[in-house]
């Protein structure tokens, strides 16, 4: 479930940023980073959630491979993916928060609706 940019960063540094940067989003509901990073993150986080909508062992499988802790993984199954249910897609939002002091770097804030 990789994401479409290279973010400046080899496959395997990319894929663990990744895979953090979706945990600590199911983790915490909100996180803010660059808006390419979120944009990533975003689509990743997505995937994660309609997998989770179907509570079985292989969608739990599909998922531990991804997401790096294991009580992420139980929060994911019993609270967040029930909650978009009834939903089909559109589970984060970006907002975007100007340029980063420093390098200028657009900044965003992505979080679970």
């Amino acid at each position: 479930m990789p994401g479409k940019r290279k973010l400046g960063r080899a496959t395997d540094s990319r894929m663990a940023m990744l895979r953090a940067m979706v945990t600590f989003l199911l983790e915490n509901g909100k996180i803010e980073t660059t808006l390419a990073r979120a944009k990533d993150v975003a689509s990743t986080a997505e995937k994660i959630i309609t997998v989770a909508k179907e509570d079985n062992l292989h969608n739990k499988r599909l998922v531990l491979g991804f997401v790096t802790k294991e009580s992420v993984t139980h929060k994911l199954f019993s609270e967040i993916a029930p909650k978009y249910a009834d939903r089909n897609g559109g589970y984060t939002r970006i907002t975007k928060l100007g340029p980063r002091r420093g390098d200028a770097a657009e900044m965003a804030v992505i979080e679970l609706l």
